[in-house]
C-alpha cells in the first residue's frame, strides 16, 4: 500500500483544515487506517483511526470533539477533518494504514507497517 497525504497548510486557531490522504494498492480496504501527528522535539503520536469496516473510530483524548476521520473503501481514500483548531495541533501530520491495535484500543507509531509521507499543519494563535 502506498500512501499520499496532502491538506496541510496555515490556519489561525480557530480555524478548519481537511487532510486527504490517497491510497493505492488493492488491500487499502482492509486495513485499519488512521492519523499520526508528530510536533518538534516530540514522538509521533496517534491522532484518529478507523477499521476496514468503519464500524470502529478513535480518537485521541485532546483532539476528541474535535476532529473526524472518515474513509471511502471504493475511493482508497481517508480524510481528517479538523476544526476548532488550536496551536497545539500545530504538527506533521502523517496517515498510516495496518498498525496494532492494543487492548487499550491504542496504536504505536511502532506498530505501522505502511506511511504516507508527512503534511505539515501550522495552526497560529
Amino acid at each position: 500500500v502506498q500512501l499520499q497525504a496532502s491538506g496541510g497548510g496555515l490556519v489561525q486557531a480557530g480555524g478548519s483544515l481537511r487532510l486527504s490522504c490517497a491510497a493505492s494498492g488493492h488491500s487499502f480496504r482492509h486495513y485499519t487506517v488512521g492519523w499520526f501527528r508528530q510536533a518538534p522535539g516530540k514522538e509521533r503520536e496517534l491522532v484518529a483511526y478507523i477499521s476496514w469496516d468503519l464500524v470502529s473510530t478513535y480518537y485521541g483524548h485532546s483532539v476528541k470533539g474535535r476532529f473526524t476521520i472518515s474513509r471511502d473503501n471504493a475511493k482508497k481514500m481517508v480524510d481528517l477533518q479538523m476544526n476548532s483548531l488550536k496551536p497545539e495541533d500545530t504538527a506533521v501530520y502523517f496517515c498510516a494504514a495496518q498498525f496494532v491495535i492494543d487492548r487499550d484500543n491504542y496504536a504505536s507509531a511502532a506498530s505501522v507497517g505502511y506511511w504516507g509521507q508527512g503534511t505539515l499543519v501550522t495552526v497560529s494563535s
